[in-house]
């Protein structure tokens, strides 16, 4: 019954608008007028009516900007406070052009109304118009950019001394974080050691002797298959299997290639056992705070949107930024009445299938929990094996391999 009285008066409705077309028409032919013309009665009425839309459309602008211009939660970092100053000034820039250029919009519209007593003046050029708006947005836009220039070298300029150094580490679809151990050096780092339990490739001379004693009877193991099955195995398997050993001798001699520095008296090769690896993010609050970004595989982008800060990751080229953050998390959670809230690190540029799931939890506690956390995590250990000095020169077994180019060869040091 309901869905037949619908279809009744969407009928009439219809029917009610034809008649009044109709009307309409009928009307006109009474009047002799043709359909395109319009009359001063209509023309003013629309200029009117333009005035009180820029009265309504302005008015509806100050209530969104009242009820939701403050919808961000409060920095909780020393330059978020820039940043939000910096934003402001933008906006307030934007708002006031909008506000002048939409009210001469509408201004205009309602002043030069079609009047047929009237006539308009066409302007081919004007020096001092064509100054006047190319002047004041250039003026306004190198304030813009030397405003933002500044707040972002608060952000990217060197750390202080004592600012405590984190690195951490993306891919697809994970953040690890790294911290120094008690010696305050990073261990060395090098794609080429990357391992499922070594995600940041840290060096050792434990683990480098582990990796070059597997590849050695990986390529033995090999190499005794390939005599072992000759006569069973087609030409090109053996190529195939010839190839795997030339790959593997290439990597060993890559291996061999890294050197092992000093850092501030210490051994960067040794300096990594007391490394802590860790899924959270833990700073302590009031201390500065560098953060150092690399990636696995592809472009990420790490956004702490709490901080007003934001970085992207690239493969092989480390990045930075330092904050010191102001806001505990507890403290946070008592200024947004939510004993549920926690910081968090978003990876901020789509990096595949899973991006939107790539977060961190993000800890701000007092520097003495953030010592004692720290304390009470798990070292950095390297891989059992006996003590053995690392080989210096390649073995004569790898002198015809391809030689490792510096890029392939570089080792990461911070």
């Amino acid at each position: 019954m309901l869905n037949l009285l619908i279809i009744l008066v969407l009928v009439l409705a219809v029917i009610a608008v034809f008649q009044l077309t109709r009307v309409y028409e009928y009307s006109r032919s009474i009047r002799n007028t043709r359909e395109e013309e319009i009359s001063h009665a209509d023309n003013k009425l629309n200029a009117w009516l333009m005035l009180v839309w820029m009265v309504a459309f302005f008015i509806g602008t100050i209530v969104l900007y009242v009820k939701y211009g403050n919808y961000l939660p409060p920095p909780a970092s020393e330059h978020g406070v820039n940043v939000d100053n910096l934003m402001a000034f933008n906006i307030w820039i934007i708002t006031i052009a909008f506000f002048l250029m939409n009210g001469a919009l509408f201004i205009i519209t309602y002043k030069f109304y079609y009047r047929k007593d009237r006539k308009a003046r066409f302007h081919l050029h004007d020096n001092r118009l064509e100054m006047l708006w190319t002047m004041i947005p250039g003026v306004l836009m190198a304030v813009i950019i030397i405003y933002g220039l500044i707040t972002w070298g608060k952000m990217t300029g060197p750390a202080s001394a004592d600012a405590l150094k984190i690195e951490v580490y993306s891919k697809q679809f994970d953040w690890t974080a790294r911290y120094s151990g008690k010696d305050g050096v990073f261990g060395a780092a090098n794609f080429n050691m990357i391992t499922s339990d070594n995600i940041f490739g840290i060096i050792t001379p434990d683990r480098m002797k582990v990796m070059l004693d597997s590849i050695d009877g990986d390529i033995s193991e090999t190499e005794a298959y390939i005599e072992r099955e000759k006569a069973l195995l087609s030409d090109e398997k053996i190529e195939v299997l010839e190839d795997q050993i030339y790959r593997m001798k290439r990597h060993k001699q890559r291996l061999m290639d890294l050197d092992e520095d000093q850092l501030n008296g210490i051994s960067t090769w040794t300096a990594g056992a007391d490394d802590v690896i860790a899924k959270e993010l833990h700073l302590p609050v009031g201390q500065e705070v560098e953060l150092i970004f690399t990636s696995r595989d592809v472009l990420h982008s790490a956004y702490l949107p709490h901080f007003r800060a934001q970085m992207n990751t690239v493969p092989g080229v480390p990045t930075r930024f330092k904050m010191k953050p102001t806001i505990t998390t507890e403290e946070m959670r008592q200024e947004l009445k939510d004993p549920a809230f926690d910081y968090i690190l978003l990876c901020n540029k789509v990096c595949g299938a899973t991006h939107y799931n790539m977060k961190m939890k993000v800890i701000v506690e007092s520097p003495e929990a953030y010592a004692k956390w720290l304390e009470s995590q798990k070292l950095f250990v390297p891989v059992e094996a006996p003590a053995a000095e690392v080989p210096a020169t390649a073995s004569p077994d790898t002198t015809a391999s391809a030689p490792a180019s510096p890029a392939t060869a570089m080792v990461v040091n911070r």
